[in-house]
């Protein structure tokens, strides 16, 4: 069925926490296996970051090389236990899930769309109690902004709005959907506070500085057509 208008929303560090997630792995690593294996460990997450020049952060790929590296270490085990029973819930942005409601109540069909490994991502939505907010319309990817072929033929729609932390994937949502697109930018994070004049990316259509400013008049009038003239939020010139 195609709807008028549907929300895609990131979701690390757009409505859940990532950068807070990862000082409290780091703060339990430190803990559980000292500091320098500590630093190992985010060695390999970071590498693999770059090797998948702005990828997901694959946690459990980094601890299945430190595995590899460290064979001997019965600390495995407990960090991935530490992974699968951390209490994401605890790390939603305030109000993430009331904005979502609120879209939904805008008579939007809510999607998240988020990249990450197909194991821990997933897991990490749902504990989150984010998966039941969208009921359960979630698409994981490795990197969406090429999956927004797909995204379209599974979620057709006149109108998206895009809201996401990375200026990146708002820009080449925008070159792919052009007027069919409005893009959110919610200065959140670490990608996008450090957004600056030499990234050479077209500026969003609205930029907010943290989620719940949705709910301050935001998207009360919809329309399907940008730009996207709300109250309560900063619209980019």
């Amino acid at each position: 069925m195609k709807h008028e208008l549907v929300f895609l929303f990131d979701v690390d560090n757009t409505l859940l926490d990532a950068d807070r997630i990862a000082l409290d792995l780091g703060a339990y690593l430190d803990k559980t296996v000292g500091h320098d294996r500590q630093q190992r460990y985010w060695t390999l997450f970071l590498f693999k970051q770059l090797r998948d020049e702005l990828g997901y952060a694959d946690y459990l790929g980094a601890l299945q090389r430190y595995r590899v590296e460290e064979p001997g270490d019965p600390h495995a085990i407990e960090l991935s236990r530490f992974l699968i029973n951390y209490p994401f819930k605890r790390r939603l942005f305030p109000d993430a899930l009331r904005v979502i409601a609120h879209m939904k109540q805008q008579q939007g069909h809510v999607v998240l769309v988020s990249d990450g490994d197909a194991v821990l991502q997933p897991h990490k939505i749902e504990r989150a109690g984010l998966l039941a907010a969208v009921d359960g319309h979630l698409w994981v990817s490795v990197h969406k902004e090429r999956e927004l072929g797909r995204i379209e033929a599974r979620y057709p729609a006149e109108h998206y709005v895009l809201i996401d932390d990375k200026l990146r994937i708002l820009s080449v949502a925008k070159t792919v959907w052009g007027p069919r697109v409005t893009t959110v930018l919610p200065r959140q994070g670490r990608h996008a506070r450090s957004i600056n004049g030499r990234d050479n990316l077209g500026a969003p259509d609205v930029s907010v500085e943290r989620i719940g400013d949705l709910l301050r008049g935001a998207l009360d009038m919809v329309v399907p057509i940008p730009p996207l003239v709300c109250s309560g939020m900063q619209t980019a010139s």
